[in-house]
C-alpha cells in the first residue's frame, strides 16, 4: 500500500502563487510517474502535470508557462504562479506504481484563487 500525503493549498488572489507538495510513503524506484490532478466542482478530474521517474514532463494546455511540476527523490511538487480563478479546484497527487501499473491517489488539498 502506497501513501501520499499532500501539502500546500490555500487561498491565493489572482496573479499569486503556491507551491503544492506530494510525499510519497515508497521509494521512488518503485513508483513510474507521480503527478498531479484536480477536480473543480461539477467538473471531471483532469491532468494538470505530471513527471516520469526518469524527469519527463507533460502539462495541461491551461497551465503551460504557468505550473512547473519536479521532484526530489519521493516527492514531487507543483509550482504554480500567475494563478487565475479557474485554477480552483481541488488538486490530488497521484503516483503509478511500476510493479502493477495501479495509480494510488492523495486526499486532495483545496486550492482556491480569487479574483
Amino acid at each position: 500500500q502506497v501513501q501520499l500525503v499532500e501539502s500546500g493549498g490555500g487561498l491565493v488572489q489572482a496573479g499569486g502563487s503556491l507551491r503544492l507538495s506530494c510525499t510519497a510513503s515508497t521509494s521512488i524506484f518503485s513508483i513510474t510517474a507521480m503527478g498531479w490532478y484536480r477536480q473543480a466542482p461539477g467538473n471531471q478530474r483532469e491532468l494538470v502535470a505530471f513527471i516520469t521517474r526518469g524527469g519527463s514532463t507533460n502539462y495541461a494546455d491551461s497551465v503551460k508557462g504557468r505550473f512547473t511540476i519536479s521532484r526530489d527523490k519521493n516527492i514531487v511538487y507543483l509550482q504554480m504562479n500567475s494563478l487565475k480563478p479557474e485554477d480552483t479546484a481541488v488538486y490530488y497527487c497521484q503516483a503509478r506504481i511500476t510493479a502493477t501499473n495501479l495509480p494510488y491517489w492523495g486526499q486532495g488539498t483545496q486550492v482556491t484563487v480569487s479574483s
